[in-house]
């Protein structure tokens, strides 16, 4: 079952045609009183949901099916790239420099992760068949989430992601039309979004925060640390356990036995580990006090 994906962190999205019929998909903050997104043409893309339920269905019966994994541009959070290479039994460095585009967009402090399309008429995504999705198991959160949009918000002194949720509403699906109807919650567990969530809301905290990173002079090693952890587990496992780090942080034993094979369990300490080298937070709890 194929799906079109949203934005990086399943926040509101900017859509654009040009001339090309690119789909520009972007990660955007929600403005306040602007209840209907709409194209260039005028046409809904972004409609606010009416209670907690909707109507879709997505299946190789319907016309549309797959024209919208296409002509994307489609962010991917680290946790997306441990799936998707873990997937397709790569390394991060093979699966970055064949499946992916580094963005250094203007106003965006850290830089991003595009999936690269194929350099084709189509412009199809890599991973897509006459089936439908190759690597559907293990797809990013925003293909998941499709066609529910997730607006979250991180706030000062509150545990919980604020978040609010949409529809999108592109002209060419068909799946609005089908009789099937899900409660939010339940097209979230569905679609097996609970990891995706924790992880990219995590990500979103780091990637969002307004603290300063320091001083000028250090900039560059922080960036250097940011896009290893984030998007290339392999070279910071190797960073860590090839250097002197864990002389130089306690961590427990347990974990780090962990971390030599587990992915998800080095993404967990990567974010731990950003938040306090970027921002100077304080101490995690991933190192043992002596």
């Amino acid at each position: 079952m194929a799906r079109a994906p949203l934005g990086p962190l399943d926040m509101e999205f900017r859509k654009t045609s040009g001339n090309t019929g690119t789909r520009e998909i972007e990660p955007l903050r929600v403005p306040k009183g602007r209840p209907v997104i709409t194209n260039k043409t005028g046409e809904s893309l972004f409609v606010p949901l009416e209670g907690d339920s909707f109507r879709f269905s997505c299946h190789k019966g319907l016309a549309c099916f797959t024209a919208c994994c296409a002509k994307l541009r489609l962010i991917l959070t680290p946790y997306d790239i441990v799936r998707l290479k873990n997937r397709l039994r790569v390394s991060s460095d093979e699966f970055l420099d064949l499946h992916t585009e580094t963005l250094f967009d203007e106003g965006k402090r850290f830089p991003l992760m595009r999936l690269r399309m194929l350099d084709d008429e189509t412009g199809k995504c890599p991973f897509l068949t006459p089936q439908g999705c190759s690597v559907y198991e293990d797809r990013p959160g925003a293909c998941r989430l499709y066609p529910v949009g997730r607006a979250s918000a991180l706030v000062k002194g509150e545990a919980q992601v604020k978040e609010k949720f949409f529809l999108v509403k592109e002209p060419h699906c068909l799946g609005f039309n089908e009789d099937k109807t899900w409660k939010v919650d339940d097209w979230s567990a569905h679609e097996g979004l609970r990891d995706y969530q924790r992880y990219n809301d995590r990500w979103l905290s780091i990637i969002t925060s307004r603290v300063s990173i320091g001083a000028q002079d250090q900039a560059a090693k922080k960036y250097q640390m940011f896009f290893m952890a984030s998007y290339n587990l392999d070279k910071f496992r190797s960073f860590l356990f090839s250097s002197r780090f864990f002389e130089r942080f306690k961590v427990d034993e347990s974990l780090k036995e962990r971390m030599k094979k587990d992915d998800e369990a080095l993404l967990e300490f990567a974010l731990d580990w950003l938040d306090f080298s970027l921002f100077g937070k304080e101490k995690p709890s991933i190192f043992i006090n002596l």
